[in-house]
């Protein structure tokens, strides 16, 4: 795998450069050098999206959507302490991505019982 061997390639060269004070968590089970570390990095893009979608009008939100990623917090977080090695990093994102969507659906929920849907006759 080329891609493997251009990371391998990354890591090798900035270990010369990482400080003693860093290296429990450069050398780390789920440290930078791990797949463990750079997901849970990337997910906090879907916090940030989460976040973004508060300033969205509560009609506009989408309930399937918001569900789902609070269930996939929630499990996925306490997944994360159950696992060997416990990663951290993958507890806080998830965290914060149930939290963020739990917000939305209490969003959803108070829009939808303000304003009821009219009633078919």
């Amino acid at each position: 795998m080329a891609a493997s061997r251009v990371y391998q390639g990354i890591i090798t060269t900035a270990d010369k450069f990482v400080p003693n004070a860093l290296r429990p968590l450069w050398n780390h089970a789920a440290g930078p050098k791990t797949i463990f570390f750079w997901a849970p990095v990337f997910k906090w893009g879907l916090v940030v999206a989460g976040l973004s979608d508060l300033r969205r009008p509560a009609d506009q939100l989408s309930v399937s959507q918001s569900a789902s990623l609070a269930a996939t917090g929630i499990i996925w977080s306490r997944y994360s302490l159950v696992i060997i090695p416990k990663n951290y990093g993958l507890f806080s994102v998830n965290l914060f991505v149930g939290l963020t969507q739990l917000a939305q659906l209490y969003r959803a929920w108070d829009h939808s019982r303000k304003h009821p849907a009219p009633k078919e006759q």
